[in-house]
């Protein structure tokens, strides 16, 4: 049986039967279903969550599956997060061609014409401050006019009627390239939007790739089975056909409409404006489809991209530094803004290399930090006690203004300073110690093979009261 959402949630319930819950209550898609998720974020609880009984449509929801860094690694077939980053690395430059499919189940019903309406969809409206409801959890499937090669990212798409949705995309991410092109050749571009299916897709259209096209081929990497496709009921273009659910459309050349405001990965409500418009011709699906959610602004945004993105900037410091030997897109810099990356330096002036490797390979990158390889980058406590240790601001630190950066990012800017745009400054923090055959103070440390034979267990017992 061909891999896909449901043979990914038999995993994750055998593995962790507690971590999948159904909610059988009825329940709104505007704030109910994100309202119950923030309830049990409360409490450290991040269940996978499915919602069968959905106001407005037949369809469940099904949401938070990448709420939990295990399950994310689990999907690339690891137990470690570090394993997942290695391994997407490494499916990144190992992909499997697809293949194409004639009977596919995404297609078992095919709404056309006057039977397109999104609201048949239980499209779920997440926080607060949002213009609506939102698709957010699909991979966006656009072809490069030029090449013929299919590239799929994962954007945000407003709800603006039955018919139509917003295509709001990093201006550095290849799906804006393409349109581009689209426009200026005057011509129409079709785009298909797959919803639901194994999590090697949408980790795959999160990675950043160097070329436009091959994230089905990498999702196949992934999953370590070629992919089906199936050409769109309406559209010239090429869908899984393992999805759930397939919206097609196009978008016309300079057709757009103001779009926003979202919540997104830094949790603030950034990205507003003329956005293109998806005029949608068709709908497809599964006979008993499962609409796939993203918990938009909470940790399962966060953690979904983070493994994919890590393990492009990854494979690219490698390539720059090969005696790399880890690195973290903390949290704490929302799973894409600050990069942590240790090295087992040979020579100065090395840390910055790795450095611009991981900027090239990432626009999104704010803050790039190195340590030695004695510390830990997912120890965000030990990394910060190598800056206050090993770092001075007036030779250690480099300043880029100017750069590509994260649009998202509340405090990016326009050329001009005056207004919010795409532009960032970065910075590198070099925070190793000198290379040899400079000296340096010795880290206080208690010798490794005594603390590894004092076993706690052998040693420590209770108190006995007096």
């Amino acid at each position: 049986m061909p891999k896909n959402l449901r043979t990914f949630l038999e995993e994750v319930q055998t593995r962790w039967p507690d971590d999948v819950r159904v909610v059988k209550r009825s329940v709104d898609p505007r704030f109910e279903i994100t309202g119950l998720l923030a309830n049990l974020e409360r409490t450290g609880r991040f269940p996978v969550v499915r919602f069968d009984d959905v106001q407005g449509s037949a369809l469940p929801v099904l949401i938070n599956l990448f709420g939990t860094y295990e399950r994310c690694a689990m999907a690339l077939g690891q137990s470690s997060l570090w394993e997942a980053i290695t391994r997407s690395s490494e499916r990144e430059a190992d992909p499997i061609p697809t293949h194409e499919v004639t009977d596919a189940p995404c297609q078992e019903v095919v709404l056309t014409g006057d039977q397109v309406d999104l609201r048949r969809l239980p499209i779920t409206t997440h926080n607060e401050l949002d213009a609506g409801a939102y698709v957010c959890s699909g991979g966006t499937i656009i072809k490069d006019p030029d090449s013929g090669a299919h590239n799929v990212g994962i954007y945000r798409h407003q709800v603006f009627g039955p018919r139509e949705l917003g295509y709001f995309v990093n201006p550095s991410h290849h799906g804006n390239y393409v349109r581009v092109r689209y426009e200026e050749l005057d011509r129409p571009m079709p785009v298909a939007i797959a919803v639901g299916h194994h999590p090697a897709m949408l980790l795959a259209s999160a990675a950043q790739l160097p070329r436009i096209g091959g994230e089905f081929e990498m999702a196949g990497g992934i999953m370590g089975e070629s992919m089906g496709l199936v050409k769109a009921a309406t559209q010239d273009i090429m869908v899984p056909s393992e999805a759930e659910v397939i919206i097609e459309g196009q978008i016309e050349p300079r057709h757009k409409r103001d779009e926003g405001p979202f919540g997104e990965y830094p949790w603030y409500y950034t990205g507003l404006g003329d956005r293109p418009v998806i005029t949608v011709t068709g709908i497809t699906m599964r006979h008993d489809a499962i609409w796939q959610d993203i918990n938009a602004a909470h940790p399962e945004h966060n953690c979904l991209g983070m493994i994919p993105k890590a393990g492009s900037i990854w494979r690219r410091v490698l390539d720059a530094v090969p005696h790399a030997t880890k690195m973290n897109l903390p949290m704490s810099g929302c799973a894409r803004l600050h990069c942590y990356i240790s090295l087992r330096k040979r020579a100065d002036g090395e840390p910055k290399q790795a450095a611009f490797a991981a900027f090239a390979a990432e626009a999104n990158l704010k803050m790039v930090v190195l340590v030695d390889d004695d510390i830990d980058v997912f120890n965000e406590p030990e990394v910060l006690w190598a800056v206050a240790t090993r770092f001075q601001g007036d030779q250690d630190l480099s300043v880029i203004p100017n750069a590509l950066g994260a649009h998202l990012d509340p405090t990016a800017f326009d050329i001009t300073r005056l207004q919010h745009g795409a532009m960032s400054t970065k910075l590198i923090i070099d925070a190793t110690k000198p290379a040899p055959p400079t000296d340096f103070p010795k880290r206080a440390l208690v010798p490794s093979a005594v603390i590894d034979r004092m076993e706690p267990d052998q040693y420590l017992e209770p108190i006995t009261p007096a």
